[in-house]
């Protein structure tokens, strides 16, 4: 990428700051965000809770607003995410709601059409003024796929039609006359699309691919790429890390950036914390909706010692396994810290109950990862 593509996107996008750990939103715009979990206090999708909520974040200065796409719930009694804005319009009403944070959309690619995709994106990055996201999903849940009448592709196949698709995506961003375009999976006759989004070449890109093949993609065509993290371990967190930035280095000639996701139960004591952990996934988790996830993502066939199955499961209720942030504020801040020598470039989190708890963390936390170094204080618009 030139530097003249580089710092256009520099100067409007937040995601590309000077900060050396970014923080994000999981989840603000689905039922529960990402706890299953029947406690109090859990996320209801209404419209001025996820604008609170986003408008909050981006007066504390985080960096990315980023939204599950989800058409179906997973059952249980809390239909876990069932209850869902749609991300291109949300991020298009949460732009204009917002002045700093980068705002996303989640797109699942078999669910629309690249040309449509192109169309939406450069509209938002326009009301964002230059600050918008894609966030590039290659559609797993079954059920979802079978209610588009989209076809069920093999695991590899989907990164194939999610690369034409993005390839799509971008010869429309950056191509001034028409073009034409015939691969395994589209055809476009005399493909145009203006306005051009704001930002140089184009938008960011942002994946989570967790499988060998899905690191791969990410390595090579997105600018923020996700690694799994389940505990707290410093060495197995740099070690991901590195193999992952070293792929886009070594195999693409790329410097992107690594994220992962983090959900947060912060308390006065470590002891607080912790039973409030096992008090809203034991005691008020939403077994059968995180049941049916394990299923649909076929782990009951790994054989997996059921220690290690019931263990996964407990991180899905908790915030779909993400990396436990739990404990006192000083405890948090310590491990993002860790989180940062390791190589992670930011993070993206969840609560229980966003609107109590995140303000809780701006207060608490956030003044903590300032004076370590990791963020500059927030300039409120």
């Amino acid at each position: 990428m030139s530097t003249q593509f580089a710092d256009s996107r520099v100067r409007t996008n937040p995601l590309f700051n000077d900060n050396r750990f970014k923080l994000g939103i999981f989840g603000p715009n689905v039922s529960n965000g990402c706890a299953m979990t029947l406690a109090e206090g859990r996320l209801e999708t209404t419209w001025p809770n996820t604008r609170a909520i986003c408008t909050a974040a981006d007066q504390a200065g985080f960096e990315a607003l980023v939204p599950v796409a989800r058409w179906k719930g997973f059952g249980g009694p809390t239909n876990f995410n069932g209850s869902c804005f749609e991300t291109y319009t949300w991020a298009a009403a949460i732009a204009e709601a917002t002045r700093q944070a980068g705002v996303f959309s989640t797109s699942h690619v078999p669910t629309v059409h690249p040309i449509m995709a192109a169309k939406q994106a450069t509209t938002i990055d326009h009301v964002s003024s230059g600050r918008f996201a894609l966030n590039i999903v290659c559609g797993w849940f079954q059920p979802e796929l079978e209610m588009f009448g989209a076809p069920i592709m093999e695991h590899d196949v989907r990164y194939d039609y999610a690369t034409e698709w993005l390839d799509v995506v971008k010869r429309l961003w950056t191509t001034e006359d028409e073009f034409d375009y015939e691969g395994r999976f589209f055809k476009i006759d005399k493909g145009f699309h203006e306005p051009k989004p704001i930002q140089q070449p184009f938008p960011a890109i942002m994946n989570a691919g967790g499988s060998p093949v899905g690191q791969r993609w990410a390595a090579k065509h997105a600018d923020m790429a996700f690694v799994a993290l389940e505990k707290h371990d410093f060495e197995t967190a740099q070690a991901r890390v590195g193999a992952l930035r070293g792929l886009a280095r070594d195999d693409y000639g790329r410097d992107i950036q690594v994220w992962n996701s983090s959900y947060v139960v912060c308390r006065p004591t470590e002891k607080e914390a912790v039973d409030y952990l096992n008090y809203y996934v034991r005691e008020k988790g939403d077994w059968e909706a995180v049941e049916n996830l394990t299923r649909i993502f076929g782990m009951q066939s790994l054989a997996l010692p059921k220690e290690v199955l019931e263990e996964f499961k407990f991180h899905f209720i908790a915030g779909w396994s993400g990396f436990p942030l739990v404990g006192t504020p000083e405890q948090i801040a310590d491990r993002i810290l860790m989180l940062s020598r390791a190589g992670i470039d930011g993070t993206v989190l969840s609560w229980v109950n966003y609107q109590e708890e995140l303000p809780q963390f701006v207060a608490e936390v956030l003044p903590l990862l300032e004076q370590a170094g990791l963020r500059k204080p927030a300039q409120p618009t």
